[in-house]
C-alpha cells in the first residue's frame, strides 16, 4: 500500500488551485445593521450551469483508518461546503483522479470551502460522529457527477491526525 496521505492545515494559499476557503476574513468585512453585525462579504462565488441550490448534508464519521479508494468531480458547477457545527473535518482533493495525486486538508470547524468546477475530490469526510454541513451547488439538466474508483489495492489511507 502507498504511503499515507499527509494531512495539511486548510489555508487559502494551499487550497488555491482547487477552489476557495470560506472563513471569516476581517479584511473582507464591514459593519452593517447599525454596527451590530459584521458582514464577511463575497467569500466565494458559485460557478454553475443551472440553478444554485442550498442543501444540508448530515454526515457521519468515516471509520478509521480513513481509506481513499475513489474520487468524484462536478463538471457543471462548483460545490461549497460549510460546516454548521464547529467540528474539524477533512477535505481530499486532487489535480487528477489518481491515488498519488491526493492531498488531504484538515478544516477547522469555522472553515468551509468551495471546490471549483471540475476539481477531483473525495466525498465529504466528517470526523465527528454526526456533523451537518450547508452545501451550495447546482441543480439542473446534464450529468454533473463523474466518479473514478481506484484499481483494487491502489487505495490510500489518510495519515493519523
Amino acid at each position: 500500500m502507498a504511503e499515507p496521505i499527509p494531512v495539511e492545515p486548510l489555508t487559502a494559499e494551499a487550497f488555491a488551485s482547487f477552489g476557495a476557503v470560506i472563513e471569516a476574513d476581517h479584511a473582507r468585512s464591514h459593519l452593517i445593521n447599525e454596527g451590530l453585525c459584521r458582514r464577511y462579504h463575497a467569500l466565494a462565488v458559485a460557478d454553475c450551469d443551472g440553478d444554485v441550490i442550498l442543501s444540508i448534508f448530515r454526515a457521519t464519521a468515516w471509520p478509521r483508518p480513513i481509506r481513499i479508494s475513489m474520487l468524484e468531480r462536478h463538471p457543471l458547477g462548483s460545490q461549497a461546503i460549510v460546516p454548521m457545527e464547529r467540528h474539524a473535518w477533512l477535505a481530499v482533493v486532487a489535480e487528477r483522479p489518481e491515488p498519488a495525486a491526493c492531498r488531504a486538508f484538515l478544516a477547522r470547524g469555522d472553515q468551509g470551502l468551495q471546490i471549483a468546477r471540475g476539481v477531483w475530490h473525495h466525498p465529504l469526510l466528517a470526523l465527528a460522529p454526526v456533523h451537518d454541513f450547508l452545501v451550495i451547488d447546482r441543480a439542473g439538466p446534464g450529468e454533473n457527477l463523474e466518479e473514478r474508483s481506484f484499481t483494487e489495492g491502489a487505495e490510500r489511507v489518510i495519515a493519523p491526525i
